[in-house]
């Protein structure tokens, strides 16, 4: 399947690029979600209409993100959990617990932008976690786990 990127996408183009990607991609993920459209003729001529109005959006979106990240950088999180022996936790902290600490410290933050590629935290410690705010903005965050 071909479509026209109507924004840009990690690992696949930029705003306005043809790309040919699987039927299920798209027709399950991108056009839905508005970030492309099939490759017809019409549709290109309508995206060229509308570029200039979706660049804008873009550039938008990123300065939106860049503020955040500046705000995200300069936070100190520290998270208090219940542990047992040997720093060990009772549970473990993951993508939505950083992003409600994150969130209470003043800068909105959502699950899906946390990463952590590891998995979750299990252990009492200091670590670097990415926040992705966009595919151009991916900001490292300290965090403490402390016990409660």
């Amino acid at each position: 399947m071909e479509v026209i990127l109507l924004e840009k996408i990690a690992n696949l183009g930029d705003l306005g690029d043809r790309v040919t990607i699987k039927s299920g991609y798209g027709r399950n993920y991108l056009i839905p979600q508005g970030k492309a459209a099939k490759a017809t003729v019409a549709k290109i001529k309508e995206f060229e209409e509308r570029r200039a109005e979706l660049e804008k959006h873009a550039a938008e979106k990123l300065a939106a993100a860049t503020a955040r990240g500046e705000a995200i950088s300069k936070l100190s999180i520290t998270i208090a959990h219940k542990t047992g022996d040997e720093g060990r936790l009772f549970g473990s902290v993951g993508t939505q617990n950083i992003a409600e600490a994150i969130t209470a410290a003043g800068v909105k933050v959502e699950k899906s932008d946390v990463r952590m590629p590891t998995g979750v935290i299990r252990q009492v410690g200091e670590y670097n976690i990415a926040i992705n705010l966009h595919t151009d903005v991916i900001v490292t965050l300290p965090i403490k786990i402390v016990s409660e």
